[in-house]
């Protein structure tokens, strides 16, 4: 019947996830890039930056789905790092839009573009399932960014 093969083809369709090991594989290495992207974000809001809360948690998901879909998909490692090298070009252009240079002023927007750049990371590294690494990473971006911020002088 028609509506017995559609109804296998749309099982089909969300097959990727199939047992509750995979969901909860996909949502703790989705949820915790989110948090650390968060956390970077936040940061970078509460300085007043650009791109703040929101633009780091997008980043940090995204890179996280870049990395993971290739993993379920079985791609191979030499597949992998290419999909690597195509996150950080596309992260390289996000930081270069956050980075302005007024006439007769300093150049603004180099940490926040550096934020993104770690984020991406963190995120890359949560998607590969490398939690403790991305929470380790994302907590030494943390202390950089707020502990180590100098006072602005004029």
């Amino acid at each position: 019947m028609w509506w017995t093969q559609s109804w296998i083809t749309i099982q089909g369709e969300f097959s990727d996830l199939g047992d509750p090991s995979d969901v909860t594989r996909v949502c703790v290495r989705l949820l915790v890039a989110l948090a650390l992207g968060a956390l970077l974000g936040y940061e970078r809001e509460s300085a007043g930056a650009a791109a703040g809360l929101r633009t780091h948690m997008l980043v940090s998901l995204g890179s996280a789905l870049f990395i993971l879909v290739p993993f379920q998909a079985g791609m191979s490692l030499e597949d992998i790092s290419r999909v690597l090298q195509g996150v950080t070009a596309g992260i390289g252009f996000l930081g270069a839009g956050a980075i302005i240079k007024l006439r007769n002023e300093d150049i603004k927007g180099l940490t926040t573009a550096a934020g993104i750049w770690l984020t991406a990371a963190v995120g890359i590294a949560a998607g590969m399932g490398l939690e403790a690494t991305a929470i380790l990473s994302a907590l030494f971006g943390w202390i950089v960014l707020s502990l180590l911020r100098l006072p602005k002088t004029k």
